[in-house]
């Protein structure tokens, strides 16, 4: 049971840094991170993206579950979902931590 909690997680985490992979996506968190929810208007405001782009990218990002969306009036308004940016930060922050004590028995093991 644990096991299969695991991978679960796992799983769930890999969707997150392949939605980040992408440099659009990776701006658009930015700027969700910065301004709080916007509306794909705003989002698309002083870019070369389309808005059909940058839905194209907010689906992927909410079927990562990175954002959220919901509907203000005719606008779709869309929000960072910062737990799934902390659960990516604890992913990098374990292998920093493996990398650190690797390099570590590689100091240790040069000056013996």
């Amino acid at each position: 049971m644990i096991k299969r909690n695991s991978a679960h997680k796992h799983r769930n985490s890999a969707l997150v840094f392949a939605a980040l992979g992408d440099e659009i996506r990776l701006r658009l968190v930015v700027r969700l991170c910065e301004d709080g929810p916007m509306s794909i208007t705003r989002l698309t405001a002083g870019s070369r993206v389309t808005r059909q782009a940058i839905t194209k990218h907010l689906r992927v990002m909410e079927s990562a579950g990175l954002v959220r969306g919901s509907r203000r009036g005719r606008e779709s308004v869309w929000q960072l979902h910062r737990e799934r940016l902390e659960d990516a930060r604890h992913y990098l922050d374990l292998i920093s931590k493996h990398w650190d004590q690797a390099l570590e028995r590689l100091r240790a093991f040069v000056e013996n």
